[in-house]
């Protein structure tokens, strides 16, 4: 088992993304902390909103993870480290 499996079993599902998913293309943060995130399409999203939109195939390369009773979303390992959400620019929806 190699590094990419090791995280995907931190995953608690990996939905099957749509042909017309969005990608996650920034991260917003209040205090350090990621509260929403970014889309392809400009449009943002708090953390639970998008949560929903990765479980319904409509955010392509993220997985979902939980810590506690909260759930988040994970990239999916592909080899690549520039596309991880934690190396996403930090955005402001203002």
């Amino acid at each position: 088992m190699d590094g990419q499996d090791l995280v995907k079993n931190t995953l608690d599902e990996i939905p099957q993304p749509k042909n017309d998913a969005k990608k996650i293309i920034g991260l917003v943060k209040e205090s350090g902390k990621i509260t929403g995130y970014q889309l392809s399409d400009e449009t943002f999203l708090s953390k639970t909103d998008a949560v929903q939109m990765a479980k319904q195939g409509e955010i392509a390369g993220v997985g979902i993870a939980h810590r506690g009773d909260h759930e988040y979303l994970k990239s999916i390992p592909n080899g690549s480290d520039q596309d991880n959400l934690g190396n996403l620019p930090t955005v402001s929806p203002h």
